[in-house]
């Protein structure tokens, strides 16, 4: 069962590791990257943060959607981390078990404008989340399980 997925740029940390995957009662965290899932030294590296009796899995986009379709993951409680929106908005299209997008961190790049703490999106990242938000996938921002949910298409609003 998918417990959420997160758009969090530093992939696995301290926050994810313990505060999110203990407020999620999860007991897998998929990391979805392509890049990661190929480079065994980030894979090791972030292993350093993996909680015990948390299982931690790396695979590509592609990967993961075949392993949530298979139905794999359904003997688990998965949380899903990915590093940019681009790859939440794939997850989300290839597979109907992805419910809820938490928008945590996304780093400031070039043509971005901030909408919440630390949270930079361009017009392309805005029509992606607001296109999964219009077919029932509940996309919020905030960094901490604690935080209030903020809804994604209140802080980007047209004005």
């Amino acid at each position: 069962m998918i417990k959420m997925l997160r758009v969090d740029y530093r992939l696995v940390h301290g926050q994810v590791a313990f505060a999110w995957t203990n407020f999620l009662s999860a007991d897998a965290i998929l990391v979805a990257n392509d890049d990661v899932a190929k480079d065994d030294f980030r894979k090791r590296v972030l292993n350093l943060a993996k909680p015990n009796g948390v299982k931690l899995i790396f695979k590509s986009i592609a990967d993961s959607l075949k392993a949530i379709e298979s139905g794999v993951t359904e003997k688990y409680k998965v949380f899903i981390v990915v590093e940019n929106i681009q790859d939440a908005y794939e997850m989300a299209e290839g597979t109907d078990e992805i419910k809820l997008i938490d928008i945590g961190l996304v780093a400031n790049r070039e043509n971005t404008k901030n909408i919440a703490k630390s949270v930079y999106v361009n017009e392309t990242e805005i029509q992606q989340m607001t296109e999964l938000e219009n077919k029932g996938v509940e996309v919020v921002v905030k960094q901490a399980p604690t935080d209030r949910d903020v809804q994604f298409s209140s802080l980007v609003k047209k004005e």
